[in-house]
C-alpha cells in the first residue's frame, strides 16, 4: 500500500525485494542517509514507478558526511522529496548536535527557497529544536515527522505548525506510541516501515508491511479497515497534489 519512510537501499536483500515493493505498494518513499547514496540509489530504482527516492543527510552521520552538504543542497533543487534529515538529540550524538542543527536549518532554508518539498524528518530527543526551526521556515513544504516520540505539548506544537506524521507497526506496539497516535489528526497520518531498522517481535518490517498500522488505527478511529485505508490514501494524495501545484 504505502510506506512513507523506509531505508530500502539498506535491506540486505534490497535488490531481491524491489519487484515486490513496487508491485505491492502504491507509493514507497525510500529515504537515504547521504546525498551520494541518493545519487546511486536513484539510478538503481529509477525503473520502478511506485518507488520514489528522497535525498537526505542523516543526523547520526553528519560528522563523517558534512562534506556532502553542498551536494545535498544541489540535489534538493532537482527532487520533490527530502529525507532522512533532522536532528538527533540523544546522548550518543550530543557532540555533533550543533553541526546537526546547522545542517538541518540549511536544508529548511533551501526547501523554502525551492517553493517547498516533502521532508521526512528525524526528531528523536530534539523535538523542541526541530519544531522551533520549522516555525522559522513555514514555507519549507510538508514536514513529515517520522516516528515521533516527543512530549504531548511538543505534539500539539507540531500540529499547530501543520506537521504530518509517519507511523510504523513498531510504534503501534507500545502504549506511549498509541497514545501519541490517538492525538494526531487523522488527515495528517501516513504509514511507514522504517525498515530494516524497525522490527516487530524481532522481525524486520518490510515496506509492504507498513500498512499493518491500519489495525491499530481501526481501534483508535473506531472505524472499519476499509475506511482507514481510504483515509491513508486520501492523505497521500493530498501531499502529492500539493507538490504538483
Amino acid at each position: 500500500m504505502i510506506d512513507m519512510h523506509t531505508h530500502l537501499d539498506l535491506y540486505p536483500d534490497a535488490l531481491k525485494i524491489l519487484d515486490k515493493v513496487n508491485k505491492d505498494n502504491l507509493f514507497t518513499l525510500a529515504v537515504t542517509t547521504s546525498p551520494r547514496a541518493w545519487v546511486a540509489t536513484s539510478k538503481v530504482f529509477e525503473k520502478y514507478k511506485n518507488i520514489h527516492v528522497s535525498v537526505g543527510l542523516h543526523p547520526e552521520i553528519v560528522e563523517v558526511k558534512a562534506n556532502e552538504l553542498d551536494l545535498l543542497i544541489e540535489c534538493i533543487k532537482i527532487t520533490n522529496f527530502v529525507g532522512e534529515v533532522g536532528i538527533d538529540g540523544s546522548n550518543r550524538f550530543s557532540k555533533s548536535l550543533s553541526l546537526q542543527t546547522r545542517i538541518f536549518e540549511r536544508v529548511l532554508q533551501e526547501c523554502e527557497s525551492q517553493n517547498g518539498k516533502i521532508i521526512s524528518i528525524h526528531t528523536r530527543g530534539a523535538e523542541a529544536t526541530v519544531l522551533n526551526l520549522l516555525s522559522k521556515y513555514p514555507n519549507c513544504g510538508i514536514p513529515i515527522l517520522h516516528w515521533f516520540t516527543g512530549k504531548v505539548s511538543e505534539l500539539e506544537h507540531a500540529i499547530e505548525l501543520d506537521c504530518w506524521f509517519s507511523i510504523n507497526p513498531s510504534m503501534c506496539k507500545t502504549q506511549r506510541g498509541l497514545s501519541l497516535i490517538a492525538k494526531m489528526p487523522k488527515n495528517r497520518i501516513l504509514p511507514e516501515s522504517d525498515g530494516p531498522f524497525a522490527t516487530v517481535k524481532n522481525n524486520t518490517i518490510y515496506p509492504w508491511e507498513a500498512i499493518n498500522v491500519a489495525s491499530a488505527l481501526e481501534k483508535i478511529w473506531q472505524c472499519r479497515n476499509t475506511d482507514v485505508i481510504l483515509q491513508l490514501q486520501t492523505n497521500l494524495n493530498t501531499i502529492l497534489e500539493a507538490i504538483d501545484e
